[in-house]
C-alpha cells in the first residue's frame, strides 16, 4: 500500500499581487456600496425582473414568439436580453431600460462560439492548433466585434469533454481530453474577458454547460449523464473548474440530469460544489428554457415547483422561460423562498452589470462609429486567418505530394463544399457569410486555371456527372477533393447514429486517384468522421474542419507551403462506430487489451482508432531522444523530464511535444495514460531544443471518488512524444 498525501480540496484560489488586491478591495467596497443602496430601493418584483432573461427577433431555440419585450423592460420586468445586437438596437432597448422606476440597465447576451462577424474556426478545429495564445486571440477578436455591436456578454466558451463523437455538439468544445480542455477554457476566458470587463473590447464569458453535457448517453444531444464522482471529478470537471479559476463572471446549466437531479435544480452542482467550494462570485443562468423543462424531466410538478428547486439550488437568472417571473412573488410571499436567496442571486447579476460599467454609462457599448470601424476589419481577417492555418491537420501526405509546386497552373476541384461560403463559416456562427473566403475563391485569387465539378450532390451525396469530373481530372495538374459533412450536420439537435462519410463521397475519391493525378483530400467536417476507404487510397489528405471567413485562403496557404501544418487531433478518429465513445484515457481493467485472447476487444473490429489523440503530421520532420527525469529541489517540483526535439527534414515546421503520465499503482483506477503537460516549438532545419517540462501535483494527482485532490508516492510512468501513441518512456519513483 503507498504512503499517501492528501492535498486540500482548494475552495477558491485568488491570485494577485499585494497593490493590485488592495486596488481590488477598495472597489468592492465601493461596489458593494452601490449596490446595497440599490437593492434597498428595490421592489420584490423589480429584484425578480433582474433574474429574467428574454429573447428579441431571431430565437436560438425552440420559442417562435416575436412579441415586442420593450414594454417589460421599461417596467423594469427584464434583467438580461439575447438575440438583440447592432449599436443602434442594443441602444432601443437600453433607452427602455433607462425608463424604469431605477433605471438599472440590461445586459445584452448572444452565441458568439467562434468568432461574431468575422468567423473564426469551430471550437474543436481552434483546439486542434495546440497554440494557447492563437486561441485566447480568436476569443479576443470575437470579444471585440461582438462589444462593438453592443454586446457585453456570450454564452461560451463550452468546455464540455466528448468522448463520443455521435454527439453533434462535441464541435464545440476542446475534445476528449481533460488537461488540454482546461487550458483551452481558461484561454478563451482570458480573451474573451481581458483584465477588464469595463473595458469596451471585452465582453462575459460563461462556461458551459455544467455540468457533464458532454457525456449523454448513446451520443444524444439532451439526454441523460450517469457517472460516478470520481469520474466526474478526473475526466470532466477541471475545464469547469479552469474556467471558474482564470474569472469567468458567468457560468450555465446543463439541459441534462447529473446524480439522477437536472442540472438546473442541482444543489451540488451549483451551490455547494460552483459557489461555496470554488468561491465562484459571478452569476448562474440557465440554459434555454431549462428551468420549465424539469417538468419534462419529472423532477418538478409544475412551473412554481421549478422555479423553487432552481432557485434553491443556486440558479440565478431564468433564460427565455418565465418561471420565476410568474411564481417567485407568491413563493416568497408563502414563505417558500427567503429573500435571502432573491437576494443573492439579485445582487450577483447586478454585481456583474457594475462591472461592466453600465452604471456609469449604459450607452457605453452603442457606439456606432466603432462598430463600422471594428466590424470586419482588416485585423479581424487577418487574426482569423492566422488562427485558420494553425488549425489544420495533415493526416497523411504520401509520395509528399504536399506542399504543392508554384508550378503547378491547373486545378481539378472537386466538391460543392469548395465553393460553399455558408459551410465555410461552420455550425453555431455569427459572422457574415457573405464575406467568407472560399477554397473556389482562394484558388482563382492565386492566378490558377480552376476547372471545378460539384462531383457529388450535397443533400444526397449521390456522385454526379462522373464523366466529367474524370475527365476534369485527366486534364489538371493536381486534383483537389472537398469532402466531408455540412456545417449544419454538427452542433445543437445534430447527433448521428452513423459518422461515416457517405460511401458515394469516398467512392468518388477512388475513381479520381485511379487517374493517376495526384488527389488531394480535404476534410470539412465538425466532428471526428470515418473515412477508412479514402484514408487507405487517398494519397494525401488535409482535416480543414470548418475554418471560418479566412478558410480558403488559409487552406491554400497550407496547400502551397506557405504555412506548414502544425495542427494535432484534440480528440481521436475513430475507425467504426461500433468504437464510440473512444478515448485514448481508457483504464486497463482486469484483461488489458494488450494482453490479447480472453481481454476487453472486439471480434469484428479493430480496437485502435484510425488516428489517435494528439496526431498530426508536418512537411518536416521530428526526432525525438529518450526521454531524461531528474529530481528537482525546486518547492512544489518533484522531478524534471527534459527531452531533445530535432527537425531532422528540410522545411522549418512547428511540433507539439506532448508529455503523458501513468500512475502504475493507485487506490482507484487510473487510465493508462494522461496527457499532463504539451508545448509546441518551431524549428529550423536540422535544429534541437530541450523541451522541458516540471512535474508537480499536477501531473502526479487525481481526485478520489469523494473528489478530494491525492498525490501518492510509488511508481509512475513519464511518456514523451508527438501523439498519444507514439512515445518514448521513463520511470520514475516517488
Amino acid at each position: 500500500m503507498k504512503k499517501q498525501t492528501i492535498i486540500t480540496f482548494i475552495l477558491a484560489i485568488i491570485a494577485f499581487s499585494l497593490p493590485s488586491a488592495n486596488a481590488t478591495k477598495k472597489q468592492d467596497k465601493e461596489m458593494d456600496r452601490f449596490i446595497s443602496s440599490l437593492m434597498k430601493r428595490m421592489t420584490l418584483e423589480e429584484k425578480i425582473g433582474q433574474l429574467s432573461q428574454c429573447s428579441e427577433g431571431y430565437a436560438t431555440g425552440p420559442d417562435n414568439s416575436r412579441i415586442s419585450r420593450a414594454p417589460l423592460v421599461s417596467e423594469g420586468k427584464i434583467g438580461s436580453m439575447l438575440n438583440v445586437s447592432g449599436a443602434t438596437e442594443t441602444r432601443k432597448f437600453q433607452e427602455a431600460a433607462m425608463q424604469s422606476r431605477l433605471g438599472i440597465p440590461l445586459i445584452f447576451g448572444m452565441d458568439v462560439i467562434h468568432g461574431f462577424r468575422t468567423g473564426f474556426p469551430i471550437p474543436l478545429g481552434e483546439a486542434a492548433s495546440f497554440d494557447l495564445d492563437a486561441i485566447e486571440m480568436s476569443a479576443r477578436c470575437s470579444a471585440r466585434e461582438a462589444a462593438a455591436a453592443g454586446l457585453h456578454w456570450t454564452f461560451a466558451p463550452m468546455v464540455d469533454v466528448s468522448w463520443d463523437a455521435r454527439w453533434g455538439r462535441v464541435m464545440e468544445g476542446a475534445g476528449e481530453d481533460p488537461f488540454y480542455g482546461a487550458k483551452v477554457a481558461a484561454a478563451r476566458v482570458r480573451g474573451l474577458q481581458g483584465d477588464n470587463l469595463a473595458d469596451t473590447a471585452t465582453i462575459m464569458a460563461c462556461i458551459k454547460h455544467f455540468g457533464g453535457y458532454g457525456a449523454p448517453m448513446a451520443g444524444k444531444d439532451y439526454n441523460s449523464v450517469d457517472m460516478s464522482m470520481g469520474q466526474f471529478a478526473n475526466f470532466y470537471m477541471p475545464p469547469y473548474k479552469a474556467g471558474a479559476d482564470a474569472g469567468a463572471a458567468t457560468f450555465m446549466s446543463a439541459f441534462n440530469d447529473f446524480n439522477n437531479i437536472p442540472c438546473t435544480g442541482n444543489t451540488f452542482l451549483l451551490r455547494d460544489l460552483l459557489k461555496n467550494k470554488w468561491g465562484f462570485d459571478g452569476f448562474v443562468v440557465s440554459d434555454w428554457g431549462s428551468v420549465e423543462e424539469m417538468i419534462n424531466h419529472r423532477y418538478a410538478a409544475d412551473h412554481a415547483d421549478a422555479a423553487l428547486k432552481a432557485i434553491t439550488a443556486g440558479l440565478d437568472m431564468e433564460m427565455v422561460s418565465e418561471c420565476y417571473t410568474d411564481n417567485l412573488a407568491r413563493l416568497v410571499k408563502d414563505g417558500k423562498v427567503s429573500m435571502k436567496l432573491i437576494d443573492d442571486a439579485v445582487r450577483r447579476i447586478l454585481e456583474q452589470k457594475y462591472r461592466l460599467g453600465l452604471f456609469d454609462d449604459p450607452y457605453r457599448y452603442c457606439d456606432e462609429n466603432r462598430e463600422k470601424e471594428i466590424i470586419n476589419s482588416r485585423q479581424s481577417h487577418d487574426e482569423a486567418r492566422h488562427v485558420a492555418q494553425r488549425s489544420i491537420v495533415l493526416l497523411k501526405n504520401q509520395y509528399d505530394i504536399l506542399p504543392l509546386s508554384t508550378d503547378i497552373r491547373k486545378v481539378a476541384l472537386v466538391g460543392p463544399l469548395a465553393k460553399s461560403q455558408r459551410d465555410m463559416c461552420g455550425s453555431w456562427t455569427c459572422a457574415y457569410t457573405n464575406t467568407a473566403v472560399t477554397l473556389y475563391d482562394a484558388l482563382k485569387s492565386r492566378g490558377l486555371e480552376v476547372d471545378y465539378n460539384d462531383g457529388y450532390d450535397i443533400d444526397s451525396n449521390n456522385i454526379s456527372n462522373l464523366g466529367q469530373t474524370l475527365a476534369s481530372a485527366r486534364n489538371a495538374d493536381v486534383v483537389i477533393v472537398a469532402m466531408g459533412e455540412r456545417a449544419s450536420d454538427t452542433g445543437e439537435m445534430a447527433s448521428k447514429g452513423d459518422i461515416s462519410i457517405s460511401a458515394d463521397q469516398q467512392r468518388l475519391v477512388s475513381e479520381l486517384v485511379k487517374t493517376g493525378k495526384p488527389v488531394i483530400v480535404l476534410l470539412m467536417c465538425g466532428r471526428p468522421v470515418i473515412f477508412n476507404q479514402v484514408r487507405e487510397e487517398a494519397p494525401a489528405i488535409l482535416c480543414t474542419w470548418w475554418l471560418g471567413t479566412e478558410a480558403g485562403n488559409a487552406i491554400c496557404d497550407v496547400l502551397w507551403g506557405d504555412y506548414n501544418p502544425s495542427g494535432k487531433l484534440p480528440v481521436s478518429f475513430p475507425a467504426h462506430n461500433g468504437q464510440l465513445p473512444l478515448n485514448y484515457q481508457y483504464k486497463s481493467t482486469g484483461r488489458p487489451t494488450a494482453k490479447g485472447g480472453w481481454c476487453t476487444t472486439y471480434r469484428d473490429i479493430p480496437t485502435a482508432p484510425a488516428y489517435p489523440f494528439g496526431y498530426g503530421l508536418s512537411y518536416t520532420t521530428f526526432s525525438y531522444s529518450e526521454p531524461n527525469v531528474t529530481p528537482s529541489a525546486k518547492p512544489g517540483e518533484y522531478a524534471v523530464v527534459t527531452v531533445d526535439v530535432t527537425n531532422t527534414g528540410k522545411r522549418p515546421g512547428e511540433e507539439v511535444v506532448q508529455l503523458y503520465v501513468r500512475d502504475e499503482v493507485a487506490s482507484v483506477t487510473r487510465p493508462i495514460k494522461e496527457l499532463k503537460g504539451f508545448e509546441k516549438i518551431a524549428l529550423a532545419p536540422g535544429e534541437t531544443r530541450t523541451v522541458t517540462f516540471p512535474i508537480t501535483d499536477a501531473q502526479l494527482g487525481f481526485y478520489d471518488n469523494d473528489m478530494k485532490y491525492r498525490v501518492e508516492k510509488g511508481d509512475f510512468t513519464f511518456m514523451v512524444g508527438t501523439d498519444s501513441s507514439s512515445l518514448k518512456s521513463v520511470k520514475f519513483t516517488l
